[in-house]
């Protein structure tokens, strides 16, 4: 088998607890026959029309011919650069697909005006983009796609002979794109985005970028009849039952799930992982938060109490190491393994593992935002050239960033997280993401940290709709090196300032406490800043 899993401590405990259940109840195969019974009868409808993944080596293998009949007309032609325009599970099963194939991909999955910029200014000659959207109306898709079409058509380039689109089957995207003579691949309708990795989403483009998308097939193949027995090593039901049920010294349900990348051959697994986790289980007040950990972090050595370790490494059957999970495999294996894992963990946490109840809602405050357009929310003050902005009550008596800082860590409960929100260019600005490791050094609780937008389609569901022990740090910038899009009334700086403020004003509905610092053009000295302040004592 091309999956390997062993636990350890509260893990194995939980495991033991739970798995002869779940397969007397044959948990296992009834997922495989795609039984949508098996989340409640809330779940019932959702659950119906979202099982495909089970099916998705099988499906997708009739796509393979034409995805490489795509990629060598394109290498025939002269490109040798593949962009992909998506979010969430349109960009992270591809970014980790190439990145573990060493396939070279521009991950556009960004509105910060010098991101798409970066990406414009890049080998456009010799360019091919994927536009990726189930939806087919996805605000930061449909911008990435009208801003190529116009570099292409500006450069004398015919954008049908360039673009590639992926999307469900009648989409508003599908018909526009077929309509307008591109070449378009339908996803399956059946399968949620964050499960799609081993659909068209997944395969097209990291094939044209490189990867074997057909050995990806087989490994995932490799591990699927493991997963549809109902027996006490099926890996899915082992890991679901471990993330679901282990518990710490208190008794208390380890709810945060600690990612590890520790020596594993696979390149940004965790990142994938991350989205599916949080957004399948993050809703009606529980849920799993994931929080993606470098080997080095100091909650590993810190070790909270509600936190489980899931180590990636390149053998698992060399052991676990004390009270935590080990996994190795191949890629395709991982894909198919976690997803039937998330979705056992549902069941056993009493939740939809397939619907995303709070993500629309920074969707809808976005889009009012937009059309209002309303002034800023004035800063409570300003600081290094850094506007200052806070919650109610949460910048009383504050007049400084290091004092922000501290008044936001001070409404850190003890099963509490911190999550860093960076709306900024995360291919020019990537030392930002140090303050995950100076937070979580300075208070002993696991951080997370997402670039914007593109969290909000991952681990945003959990923040708003998950337990309500966050505290939230979000990064934004205002820009003077705007960038229109064309054809609409908003430039891609004004879409990421909404997207921001609507994401913070839900946040806030939810009574989440948020501090926003909004860096101004000189962004890495305000970045520097930033990471001093944040170095403070905490009170």
């Amino acid at each position: 088998m091309s999956f390997r899993i062993q636990v350890t401590g509260s893990a194995q405990r939980a495991v033991e607890a739970a798995v002869p259940a779940l397969v007397r109840e044959r948990v296992a195969s009834r997922i495989t026959a795609g039984d949508a019974t098996l989340w409640g009868d809330e779940a019932r409808e959702e659950a119906s029309r979202r099982l495909g993944w089970t099916e998705a080596v099988s499906v997708s293998r009739g796509l393979v011919p034409e995805i490489l009949r795509v990629r060598d007309r394109l290498r025939a032609e002269g490109v040798d650069h593949i962009v992909l325009g998506g979010m969430g599970g349109s960009s992270l099963a591809p970014e980790v697909i190439t990145r573990t194939a060493r396939a070279p991909l521009t991950v556009l999955d960004s509105t910060a005006p010098s991101q798409v910029r970066s990406a414009l200014d890049d080998r456009l000659s010799t360019t091919a983009v994927v536009i990726s959207s189930k939806s087919g109306s996805t605000v930061e898709t449909d911008s990435q796609r009208r801003v190529y079409e116009k570099a292409f058509t500006d450069a004398g380039i015919d954008p049908t002979s360039r673009m590639v689109f992926v999307t469900d089957p009648g989409s508003p995207m599908d018909r526009a794109a077929r309509d307008g003579g591109y070449t378009v691949f339908n996803a399956d309708p059946r399968v949620g985005g964050r499960y799609s990795a081993l659909t068209a989403f997944g395969l097209v483009p990291s094939a044209l970028a490189g990867a074997d998308i057909e050995a990806l097939l087989v490994e995932a193949e490799g591990v699927s009849v493991a997963l549809a027995a109902d027996a006490d090593d099926n890996p899915g039901l082992v890991l679901g039952a471990a993330m679901a049920g282990a518990a710490g010294s208190g008794g208390n349900r380890r709810d945060k799930l600690g990612l590890v990348a520790d020596g594993t051959p696979l390149v940004g697994f965790p990142d994938w992982a991350e989205q599916l986790i949080a957004e399948s289980t993050g809703k009606h007040g529980t849920g799993i938060l994931p929080v993606v950990l470098p080997a080095t972090a100091s909650e590993l050595a810190q070790r909270p109490d509600d936190l489980q370790v899931v180590r990636f490494v390149r053998d698992a059957a060399e052991g676990a190491r004390e009270d935590e999970i080990t996994v190795s495999g191949g890629l395709g294996a991982q894909f198919l393994v976690w997803e039937y894992a998330v979705a056992i963990a549902g069941r056993l946490l009493g939740i939809d593992p397939f619907d995303q109840p709070d993500v629309e809602s920074a969707k809808e405050a976005t889009r009012g935002l937009l059309e209002r357009r309303p002034e800023p929310a004035p800063a409570a003050f300003i600081a290094q050239t850094i506007a200052v902005r806070g919650t109610a009550g949460l910048l009383d008596g504050v007049h400084d960033l290091s004092g922000a800082i501290d008044s936001l860590l001070a409404r850190l409960a003890p099963d509490g997280y911190v999550s860093v929100q960076a709306y900024l260019d995360r291919v020019n600005l990537p030392e930002v993401s140090g303050i995950r490791d100076v937070l979580a050094e300075r208070t002993g609780r696991p951080v997370t940290f997402g670039w914007g937008p593109r969290f909000l389609h991952s681990t945003g569901q959990y923040h708003k709709g998950g337990p309500e022990q966050g505290v939230f740090l979000q990064l934004t910038q205002t820009s003077g090196a705007d960038l229109r899009i064309p054809g609409i009334d908003f430039t891609f700086g004004e879409l990421i300032q909404a997207q921001a403020e609507g994401d913070a004003g839900v946040l806030a509905d939810h009574g989440r406490p948020v501090l926003t610092l909004t860096i101004s053009d000189d962004a890495r000295t305000g970045v520097r800043a930033v990471l001093d302040a944040a170095h403070g004592p905490a009170r």
